[in-house]
C-alpha cells in the first residue's frame, strides 16, 4: 500500500509540472483557435536557455525562470507578429503547417547553437528528496509543482480579475462581438500567444532538469501536450489540468506495474478509450457550428 501510495503521488507531482506546460497550448486554442505545433520547441528552447544560465552563470533553474519566461514570453510576441498574426484568420491547416515549421526552424537553430547531444540540468538538489510519512518526495518534482502552482494561479487571476482576462474571454466566445465592443482582439490575441508561450518557458526550466533532452525532443512533447489538453478539453485551462494529472498518474502507474518501456504508450490508450466516449474530452463542450465561424 506505501509503494501504491508513493507511485500516486509521484503521479501527482509530475501532472502538476504537465499541467504548466500543457496549460499555455489550451489557452492559445482556446482564445485563437490556433494549434501551436511549436509549443513544444519553444519548451525546449527554454530548458536550453535555463541550461546555459545554470551552467555559464550558476543561476538555478526554478529561479532562472524569472529570465527564462520573460525571454520566452518576448519571443512568443515577436513570432505571433510576425509569422501567426498575418493568416490568423485562415483555416486552422494553415497555422498547424506554419507552427510545424516553425518548430523546424528553432529546432535547426537549437542545434546550431548548442549541438545534438543530450542535455540536462542538474543543481544540487536534484538527486535529493523530502520524507514525509513513509513517502519520499523528489525536490525536484516538489519546487517544479510549487511554480507551477504558482504561475496556474496567476493565469487564472490574469482570466478571471483583470480586465485582460474579460477581453480574453470575450475574445474567445466571439471575435466579432468582442471588436464591436471596443477590444482589439488581434493585440489580445498577441498577448495570449506570448502568455502561451510564456508558461511553457517556465515549464521548460523545470523539464529540464526532470529529463534529459535534445533539440528534436520538442516532437515527443507536442505528442505529450496534445494529448493532454485532447483528454481535458480543447480550450479548457481546468480540463488541461485535469488531463495532465490523470496523463502523470497514468505514466507513473504504468512504468511501476507494468514496465516503463510501455509507460509512454498506456497513456495514449487512456486518451483513446476516453474519446471514445467523450469525444469533446472530459471538460470540453460542443459548439455549434454558427458559434465556431462566428
Amino acid at each position: 500500500m506505501t509503494q501504491f501510495a508513493q507511485n500516486v503521488v509521484l503521479g501527482l507531482l509530475l501532472g502538476g509540472v504537465y499541467a504548466l506546460v500543457a496549460s499555455g497550448l489550451t489557452l492559445i486554442f482556446g482564445v485563437m483557435k490556433v494549434i501551436n505545433i511549436a509549443h513544444g520547441a519553444f519548451l525546449v528552447l527554454a530548458s536550453f536557455i535555463s541550461y546555459t544560465l545554470w551552467s555559464a552563470l550558476g543561476i538555478d533553474p526554478l529561479l532562472g525562470i524569472l529570465v527564462t519566461s520573460p525571454i520566452i514570453f518576448a519571443a512568443g510576441w515577436l513570432t505571433y507578429k510576425v509569422a501567426v498574426e498575418p493568416i490568423r484568420t485562415a483555416p486552422m491547416t494553415s497555422t498547424v503547417l506554419l507552427t510545424f515549421g516553425l518548430a523546424l526552424v528553432l529546432e535547426g537553430a537549437m542545434g546550431a547553437i548548442w549541438g545534438n547531444n543530450s542535455t540536462s540540468i542538474t543543481p544540487s538538489y536534484a538527486e535529493e528528496s523530502f520524507s514525509v510519512a513513509g513517502l519520499f518526495l523528489p525536490k525536484v518534482d516538489v519546487y517544479g509543482l510549487l511554480v507551477a502552482i504558482v504561475v496556474l494561479g496567476a493565469l487564472a487571476l490574469i482570466l478571471t480579475k483583470t480586465w485582460l482576462g474579460r477581453a480574453i474571454r470575450a475574445a474567445a466566445v466571439n471575435s466579432t462581438g468582442a471588436e464591436l465592443v471596443g477590444i482589439k482582439v488581434s493585440s489580445v490575441a498577441a498577448l495570449v500567444f506570448a502568455l502561451g508561450i510564456g508558461a511553457a518557458g517556465a515549464g521548460g526550466a523545470i523539464i529540464g532538469v526532470l529529463y534529459p533532452f535534445v533539440p528534436g525532443s520538442h516532437y515527443l512533447w507536442i505528442a505529450r501536450l496534445l494529448a493532454i489538453v485532447v483528454l481535458g478539453g480543447m480550450g479548457s485551462l481546468n480540463g488541461a489540468v485535469l488531463g495532465a494529472v490523470l496523463f502523470g498518474l497514468a505514466e507513473t502507474l504504468t512504468a511501476a506495474y507494468i514496465s516503463p518501456s510501455w509507460a509512454t504508450a498506456v497513456p495514449y490508450l487512456v486518451v483513446f478509450a476516453v474519446l471514445l466516449i467523450r469525444p469533446q474530452g472530459l471538460l470540453g463542450s460542443h459548439l455549434r457550428q454558427d458559434s465556431v465561424t462566428a
